[in-house]
Parts: structure tokens; sequence; C-alpha cells
């Protein structure tokens, strides 16, 4: 079993920056690849960004493209989000989540453990 505990979010202006981050217990993260998603409330969840097992491939939805950095620290068992120039639109819940599969995928069905999220809101 794994527990995914995020942190970092917060309320921010427009074109401010935030770090989300992404803490794991129970089971190393090098076994996982690991995405965001986040919920706007009346949306579906949607793929923000995901990272490969050893950290070597990336992958962004194309509104956060150039705004957005994940990386992971597979030593202390944690990923992070750098979200710079947040906009309104970005206002959501933001969730980690860790996938068995070898491959980053943007469906939530691939992603085997969540955590409880994190609230995101940028003022405009």
């Amino acid at each position: 079993q794994v527990q995914l505990v995020e942190s970092g979010g917060g309320l921010v202006q427009a074109g401010g920056s935030l770090r989300l981050s992404c803490r794991a217990s129970g089971r190393t993260i090098s076994d996982f690849v690991m995405g965001w998603f986040r919920q706007a409330p009346g949306k579906e969840r949607e793929f923000v960004a995901g990272i490969s097992r050893s950290g070597g491939s990336t992958y962004y939805e194309d509104s956060v493209k150039g705004r957005f950095t994940i990386s992971r620290d597979n030593a202390k068992n944690t990923i992070y989000l750098q979200m710079n120039s947040l906009k309104p639109e970005d206002t959501a819940v933001y969730y980690c989540a860790a996938g068995f599969g070898v491959r980053v995928k943007e469906e939530s069905n691939s992603y085997n453990y969540w955590g409880q999220g994190t609230q995101v809101t940028v003022s405009s």
C-alpha cells in the first residue's frame, strides 16, 4: 500500500508561482510512474503532468507547457510540481498519483494510488 500526501497549495495572484510537493510512504516511488492531475469545480479530473520512473521523461498537458515543471527525488520519495506564471484557470484541487504502468499515461484509471489533494487558487 502507498500513501501519498500533497502539500504546497494556497492562494496566489495571477502571474505568481507555487511549488507542490507529494511525499509517498509505504513503498518507494521508484516503482511507479507518477503524475499530477487537477479538478476544477464542475469539471472532470484532468491530467496535468507525468514523469517516468527514472525521471528521464516528462509529459505535460498543453495548457501548462512552459509554465509547469514536474520533477522527482526518489531518494526523498517525493515528487514536485513547480508552477509559474499561474493563471486563474489553473484554479483547482491538485492530486498526486502513482501508477504501476511502464509508461506515463494521461488517463486517470492508469494510476493505482491517489493523494487527498491540495487546493490551488489563483486570483485575477
